[in-house]
């Protein structure tokens, strides 16, 4: 069973976008059963909001829903419940060692670097571009699958 918890600032636009786009990727590849997948925020500022209706809006252009999620704050926790912790960005790294204390299993990991880049995930937020991360998150999730795949 792989446990991936994705993680942004808020959980309202990346996480959850990476959440339900990953949960998709497995579930047409017959793999669902092999995966338990959640997001959650570095912060507190969006607490039980539901996801950013534009991040809502692009999901359902590709058909995938994400009804029922609100955001929520990952806690030290989460890094003995899950295999692997996903940020979209270099801020998010940092809080997420900040909250865990550490990480001395290497669970901590860039979303884009399991794409080869040390690119950051486009925040939403700020540029309004849902496409550009879209693309950057399917991009993301695709090379990290195909990394978990490659582990068998």
């Amino acid at each position: 069973m792989h446990r991936i918890l994705f993680i942004c600032h808020g959980n309202i636009c990346r996480s959850p976008m990476a959440e339900f786009i990953m949960k998709d990727l497995v579930a047409k590849a017959g793999m669902a059963g092999q995966f338990h997948i959640a997001s959650a925020a570095t912060s507190t500022e969006e607490l039980g909001n539901e996801v950013y209706p534009p991040a809502r809006r692009k999901l359902a252009e590709h058909g995938i829903g994400c009804k029922g999620k609100t955001a929520r704050q990952m806690t030290r926790r989460d890094y003995d419940e899950y295999d692997l912790l996903v940020g979209m960005d270099d801020w998010n790294i940092r809080n997420m060692e900040r909250i865990t204390g550490g990480d001395p299993k290497g669970k901590i990991r860039k979303l884009m670097s399991f794409a080869g880049s040390r690119a950051d995930v486009a925040d939403p937020w700020y540029t309004g571009n849902f496409e550009r991360t879209w693309q950057d998150v399917s991009q993301g999730c695709k090379a990290l699958l195909e990394t978990l795949e490659g582990e068998k």
